[in-house]
């Protein structure tokens, strides 16, 4: 299942901290026609679901939400542990959490601009 949440859109990059992560990150220009979608995971009593939040400026380009959901999660397990990742949020989220994990920055011809995910260091951890 997915969440839309047109309030909740973040920006790909972090400050940098020096050259060499500038160097790593996408300039202005290759971001300009892609779109940035936060991903996480919801805890309920009996499932964990992955969630989208789906900027409300998202680009006319994705017509089938359904593809562009699936594509982010793809990119998510792509570029995550998926056991290591669920085994982390059902152990240590509570219940009704939404843990996040980071961004996904797409263009509408599926192309993976940029990324910001991590398995989340949670409380107690």
């Amino acid at each position: 299942m997915t969440d839309r949440d047109e309030t909740a859109s973040e920006t790909a990059s972090a400050p940098n901290a020096n050259a060499d992560a500038a160097a790593a990150e996408p300039s202005p220009d290759d971001t300009a026609d892609a779109d940035t979608f936060r991903v996480g995971i919801h805890v309920t009593e009996t499932e964990l679901r992955f969630v989208v939040n789906v900027p409300s400026d998202i680009d006319s380009g994705w017509t089938d939400p359904g593809a562009f959901q699936r594509l982010v999660e793809r990119v998510t397990w792509e570029q995550l542990d998926q056991r290591e990742t669920l085994q982390t949020v059902a152990t240590r989220a509570a219940e009704g959490e939404t843990v996040f994990l980071g961004t996904v920055t797409l263009r509408p011809d599926e192309t993976v601009v940029d990324h910001t995910l991590r398995v989340p260091p949670l409380d107690g951890a």
